[in-house]
């Protein structure tokens, strides 16, 4: 049985590429074990977001708030497709709408950039840095940490903030969520209290099926 995150650490890193039955045992377990008054991120998706934030927790880029948060950004905007995830505790903590870019899609997401201006979300994974006030009020600043996905995070203002057109209102009026320019937008209510959690130096991961990507990603491919 699983004690703590650091076991999974311990037991997953040697093998990404081939698990033995123990790991995928292992990782099974821990999802499993996830705690949660509404439902779970996919089991492949959350296979991905763990051994990434393994990898980030390895080389020492992420604080001591065990927190691991993904976005599916396959599901319909009009679902709740963020989760936030207390690793050590292994529950989840928040589960709720997140909005998409308007030029990745309508109700689903489709087209991904990481290039300026091209209004798209892009996929990967994040490291969360501090939080501002700006023109969306509480804000939260993210590093892109996959090149050539999400680098440039930060140069095109990537943020997760709070939006009006994140709540089920607007999903009634409108027939789907409404949607940003890149940022991973929450409701207002949500912002204010998921933010102040997901600053200094928490793992994001933003999943979608992408061949290229899931080809490509250094931090679910590679085992060093």
């Amino acid at each position: 049985m699983i004690k703590n995150y650091f076991f999974v650490i311990c037991l997953i890193l040697p093998s990404l590429l081939g698990y033995s039955q123990n790991e995928k045992n292992e990782i099974t377990q821990l999802y499993n074990e996830l705690a949660t008054p509404d439902s779970k991120p996919d089991y492949k998706v959350f296979e991905y977001a763990l051994l990434g934030y393994l990898k980030l927790e390895r080389d020492s880029s992420l604080g001591n708030k065990n927190l691991l948060t993904i976005i599916d950004f396959s599901l319909s905007a009009n679902k709740k497709r963020l989760w936030v995830i207390d690793i050590k505790n292994k529950v989840v903590i928040h589960h709720t709408l997140v909005a998409h870019g308007k030029k990745t899609g309508e109700e689903f997401a489709k087209k991904f950039s990481n290039i300026k201006e091209s209004h798209m979300s892009s996929l990967g994974f994040y490291v969360t840095q501090n939080t501002y006030f700006g023109k969306h009020g509480l804000s939260l600043i993210l590093e892109g940490v996959e090149d050539g996905f999400n680098n440039n995070a930060k140069e095109r203002a990537i943020v997760i903030h709070g939006a009006k057109y994140v709540s089920r209102d607007f999903i009634k009026n409108y027939g789907r969520l409404g949607r940003s320019f890149g940022c991973p937008a929450l409701s207002l209510e949500k912002a204010k209290v998921i933010i102040p959690k997901l600053s200094g130096k928490t793992c994001l991961f933003i999943y979608f099926p992408d061949e290229n990507y899931l080809k490509k990603s250094k931090l679910i491919n590679e085992i060093n």
